[in-house]
């Protein structure tokens, strides 16, 4: 039976392994990766196949994802050209279009781009998927029904994929979570109680939003009254620059997706 071969056993493959094992996932996978002590942990961690070999992973693959550094990408792409076998292989590299891949590879792969978050890992993820116009229908539900194992899987135009990329990461979560928490500490709350507070106000409320059928406005609206402490935080955090500091952190990310292009 063939199989779902990732090339590249970094974070991104142990998330998505975590999120294909919690699900059940049941399909043969393998891993390459020239770092025996990487395949050895995704071994016993998630109970995947492991190869060394470029050339014999490839001649096991279904679907080839890879999942490597930008910089990595040519070279990687260089030997898989080497290997004669026709398949579909979805990328996981930031900032690197479909037309660049299939002008490395010629029309012996079929491209498809994702961006899948490592919140996968706990089921959570959300992946964006653009698909080249060569790839057919079986290949689509394929790569589809893989990546909504660990959460919803959305298509998104390749054009705007560098502008989702930046936007949907996790990290920002995590960054506010870290920022909140901290300036509480500094207000005199412990560090547990500052988090607990810092992720109420992040992720239930946001919960709250997406669960319910309430407009964003609205609630923005019913958190803060005029006058009130919500209102007064939020006024002087924008007034600080919060919002600008949003748009400038984007824009930095969404250049380094371009320059990631070029490294190919």
């Amino acid at each position: 039976m063939k199989s779902t071969v990732f090339l590249g056993g970094g974070r991104i493959t142990g998330a998505l392994l975590a999120g294909l094992q919690l699900s059940g996932y049941k399909k043969p996978v393998i891993v390459y990766d020239r770092h025996p002590e990487k395949l050895r942990l995704l071994k016993r961690l998630y109970h995947v196949g492991v190869e060394s070999n470029l050339t014999k992973s490839i001649a096991q693959a279904r679907l080839l994802i890879i999942a490597v550094r930008p910089e990595s990408l040519r070279d990687l792409l260089r030997e898989i050209g080497e290997v004669d076998h026709s398949t579909t292989a979805v990328s996981l590299v930031a900032g690197v279009h479909v037309a660049k891949l299939r002008k490395t590879l010629g029309g012996k792969v079929h491209w498809v781009r994702a961006m899948p978050s490592p919140a996968c890992r706990s089921g959570r993820g959300l992946t964006a998927l653009a698909f080249d116009g060569k790839v057919r229908a079986w290949e689509r539900r394929a790569v589809k029904s893989l990546f909504t194992k660990s959460g919803p899987a959305i298509e998104v135009p390749e054009s705007k994929f560098d502008a989702f990329t930046v936007t949907y990461s996790s990290t920002h979560g995590y960054h506010a979570l870290a920022s909140l928490a901290s300036a509480a500490e500094r207000l005199g709350l412990d560090r547990k109680t500052a988090l607990q507070a810092a992720a109420h106000a992040l992720a239930d409320g946001i919960l709250t939003w997406r669960e319910g059928n309430i407009p964003l406005d609205d609630l923005l609206q019913e958190a803060a009254t005029p006058g009130g402490i919500a209102a007064e935080v939020m006024k002087s955090m924008d007034a600080a620059g919060y919002q600008r500091a949003v748009k400038k952190g984007l824009l930095a990310g969404f250049k380094r997706t371009r320059q990631n292009a070029r490294q190919i």
